[in-house]
């Protein structure tokens, strides 16, 4: 097979994955503020466009000073793979380690 038997992924447009991710992140019942997003007050997610790129940010476990787990997204599989992680990972948080 030559290399044009096969289609190119579109490309990656960080402002248009910001605006997805932002309306996938409500609907887990994330509240968004300053490019943030919270549930009870307490901060669990933020995203910015960096660049080519859309930089994310996790909490490793619910807190008032929170530790980060950083990435950055450079295609829309790693953007449905960070959704996927948020909703586990908010699921397995329980109404105590908030």
């Amino acid at each position: 097979m030559s290399d044009g038997d096969f289609f190119a992924p579109p490309p990656f447009k960080p402002d248009e994955a910001l605006q997805r991710l932002k309306r996938d992140l409500r609907e887990l019942g994330l509240a968004e503020r300053e490019g943030r997003f919270e549930r009870k007050g307490m901060v669990m997610a933020r995203a910015a466009v960096d660049g080519t790129q859309l930089r994310v940010a996790l909490v490793k476990r619910p807190s008032r000073t929170p530790e980060w787990n950083e990435k950055l997204l450079k295609d829309s599989a790693q953007l449905r793979d960070f959704v996927a992680l948020v909703k586990k990972s908010l699921a397995g948080w329980s109404n105590g380690d908030e």
